[in-house]
């Protein structure tokens, strides 16, 4: 299993653009193949916000990161103070 994490910075009292954010993009990865997981944080004191993405396989978040991950960048380029962060995990399950 993998896990996406991307992370941005949209400052205080931004919470109804990270919510336009989120309403935009998590039905779009959740419809995505191998998606068995998408959920969108927040710290609203920091201003700070983010998607969680559980992926049964590196190819299938991939793929997605390849159809979803150029517009969502644009996205995040146009609201966020610094880059985005969008990082993929390999989920370690002990025995």
């Amino acid at each position: 299993m993998y896990v996406r994490l991307v992370r941005f910075t949209l400052g205080e009292g931004a919470r109804s653009t990270a919510e336009k954010l989120a309403d935009e993009f998590i039905p779009a990865i959740k419809a995505h193949t191998g998606c068995s997981e998408c959920v969108f944080i927040t710290d609203d004191d920091a201003g700070e916000y983010g998607i969680v993405v559980h992926w049964d396989s590196k190819e299938n978040a991939d793929a997605a990161a390849a159809a979803i991950g150029p517009r969502l960048s644009k996205a995040l380029a146009e609201v966020t103070e610094e880059p985005a962060s969008m990082r993929l995990f390999e989920v370690y399950e002990p025995k």
